[in-house]
């Protein structure tokens, strides 16, 4: 089992404000990395969006050869509200990243064409010898990550690198799978807001049937960070 580093943050606010120092910190050396090409993969979901919006506002350094990609998005247009994508232009905007280094899920094209592309330009940053560093997931309050909810899912991942899925929401989406988060750097674990406290109780006592978990299986080590309230239950 890996081993968990757990932070626990007494508001939103003090949370949201070291995310947003651990992502200026790694767009920072990315900009003066001369390994492998750097890549920082972007979640989705309202939790991140505080800290993007504050990385943004801060400027740091245009980015170099860094490569931003993302756990999952959802299959709307790419100037939806409800876009992970459209959600983070105003950090892409800061960090002044070439089109060609931001690896959106093209979802102007067919479904599953569009779930194809992205595993095959996924797979082309790996045969690049990119370093996928940090990666930011979410968990929700059903124990899902990214776009992967149930475990006819993670069985669909075998042999990809992304695939489409029907969400529970009735929407559908592409998602990075277990094989590619196999090739992680640094897992992180980002978590606030109420509803939570099964899941978080799931994760930290490392449920194997935790859909979570089973993405990021074969992992030595992986980050929790959460909102201290979001461990809290229902008030009796």
């Amino acid at each position: 089992m890996p081993q968990i580093d757990v932070r626990r943050f007494a508001t939103r606010a003090e949370l949201d404000t070291a995310l947003a120092d651990r992502l200026e910190q790694t767009i920072r050396a990315a900009a003066g990395s001369q390994d492998g090409p750097p890549v920082i993969m972007l979640s989705g979901g309202h939790t991140p969006l505080p800290a993007y919006r504050e990385v943004a506002r801060r400027r740091p350094p245009q980015g170099g050869r860094l490569t931003v990609i993302y756990s999952d998005d959802r299959y709307v247009g790419a100037d939806s509200d409800a876009s992970n994508y459209h959600q983070t232009r105003p950090l892409l905007d800061a960090v002044a990243l070439p089109e060609s280094q931001v690896l959106r899920v093209r979802t102007e094209l067919p479904l599953e064409e569009a779930a194809g592309d992205y595993g095959r330009r996924l797979q082309a940053l790996l045969d690049a010898g990119a370093r996928i560093g940090l990666a930011l997931l979410g968990l929700g309050s059903d124990g899902h990550t990214a776009s992967l909810f149930r475990p006819e899912h993670l069985q669909q991942s075998r042999g990809h690198l992304a695939i489409a899925v029907q969400r529970p929401d009735g929407m559908q989406g592409i998602s990075v799978t277990p094989g590619f988060l196999a090739h992680v750097a640094e897992p992180l674990f980002v978590v606030a807001g109420t509803g939570k406290h099964e899941a978080i109780a799931a994760f930290l006592r490392q449920d194997p049937n935790l859909i979570a978990l089973r993405a990021v299986a074969g992992h030595s080590r992986i980050e929790l960070w959460l909102e201290k309230a979001s461990e809290e239950g229902p008030a009796a």
